[in-house]
């Protein structure tokens, strides 16, 4: 597929062009013909599934097996709660993927309040876009809990792409879902009433979960402050709101968990 053609494609279907130009001369997309429109199409289409679900649960296979990383000179980094990984405004210099506990990438407002971008547990990556493109963290990630990481420099991680096409395009269509949940649910929660934010980022939790498909309850993984956190909600309107839709049956509380 030409490249004019490539990114007239991806700016139809919301793509940014850093999944073009970080080195499009050995972009296996481009050499092999496939193009970026069949892999977002059928991601839009819930062909892909994402390894990489918000939530931060494994949804697949490892994303890059440990091996390979070791490989190509990847180590290992023990991180205690609450330590940063990096800050918002820091350079991506390396690739990060969780092997145990969990990751949090945030924003902070001017006011101080706490945006969570994403929750990302074992087997998943984060961080990647900076990486392609040459900008600066647009948020901070942090540890939830003890988490041991694998952390591969840039250089290493482009060669990694460039020498394993399968490699290469799992995470394009992990970068598409991502696209897909910013698109489909943030522009939701960023303008409507308390009870339909947490209800559309629920219910899309649910559909693109682990037991998606399936007849049994969905149990969020998420406490009431992590629902505010990713709804721009206080917590306390988290709490009222939860309540209402228990009261209107629209969830339930088990054991302070929510379920739907």
């Amino acid at each position: 597929m030409p490249r004019l053609q490539v990114r007239s494609v991806m700016k139809r279907f919301g793509i940014p062009s850093y999944l073009l130009d970080y080195n499009s001369a050995w972009n296996p997309l481009l050499r092999v013909g496939l193009g970026i429109q069949e892999v977002c199409k059928n991601e839009i289409n819930g062909i892909f599934r994402d390894p990489l679900h918000p939530s931060g649960t494994r949804r697949n296979k490892t994303m890059i097996d440990v091996k390979v990383l070791e490989k190509y000179g990847a180590r290992r980094l023990e991180l205690k709660k609450d330590e940063f990984i990096f800050y918002e405004g820091d350079d991506a210099l390396h690739y990060f993927q969780v092997l145990t506990g969990s990751v949090k990438m945030v924003t902070n407002s001017s006011q101080g309040q706490e945006f969570i971008q994403g929750i990302f547990g074992a087997n998943n990556s984060f961080g990647e876009p900076p990486l392609f493109s040459g900008f600066k963290y647009p948020s901070g990630a942090v540890a939830l809990e003890p988490t041991v990481l694998m952390r591969l420099p840039k250089e290493k991680f482009f060669q990694l792409l460039k020498e394993n096409f399968e490699i290469h395009l799992n995470l394009d269509q992990v970068l598409c879902q991502r696209l897909k949940y910013k698109s489909l649910v943030l522009s939701e929660i960023s303008f409507s009433d308390p009870e339909h934010r947490i209800m559309t980022l629920l219910n899309y939790l649910k559909k693109e979960g682990a037991n998606a498909g399936k007849a049994e309850k969905y149990q969020v993984p998420f406490t009431r402050q992590q629902i505010a956190d990713m709804t721009g909600l206080r917590v306390e309107t988290v709490i009222r709101a939860v309540k209402k839709l228990e009261d209107e049956n629209k969830l339930k509380i088990v054991g302070h968990k929510i379920q739907l």
